[in-house]
């Protein structure tokens, strides 16, 4: 089974490094480069599984938590959160927002692997 991931970080290197992390497991990787990004990219796909930064231009990754998730379609869609943030108060505030998980910045690529496929189901 295929998982699709929409990756949201305003980092290009980020970005890159997430897309070459996943593509030769098998991801289908889309990218978005904030979080108004990310919900344009959400009007025409339904990932599996969504990875977002926190701090970001436009719209950072708790306000693009809070409008996936007030989205019908996509309400459900796990959300990990892959940021260089490692407070428990910003944690509690991702998790209050509807985030599944969270990834501290720089990531090893096998445990983020382990997370995307564990809750993608």
């Amino acid at each position: 089974m295929t998982i699709s991931v929409l990756a949201v970080d305003d980092s290009r290197t980020m970005r890159d490094m997430i897309t070459l992390a996943l593509r030769d497991e098998g991801f289908d990787i889309h990218l978005a480069e904030d979080g108004e990004h990310g919900l344009e990219v959400l009007e025409s796909l339904a990932p599996d599984v969504i990875i977002t930064d926190i701090n970001m231009p436009r719209l950072d990754g708790f306000g693009f938590i809070d409008a996936v998730r007030d989205r019908g379609e996509s309400r459900h869609t796990p959300i990990l959160v892959l940021t260089t943030e490692s407070s428990p108060e910003l944690k509690a505030r991702a998790r209050d927002a509807g985030a599944t998980g969270w990834i501290v910045k720089s990531f090893a690529q096998d445990k983020l692997i382990r997370a995307l496929r564990m809750v993608a189901g």
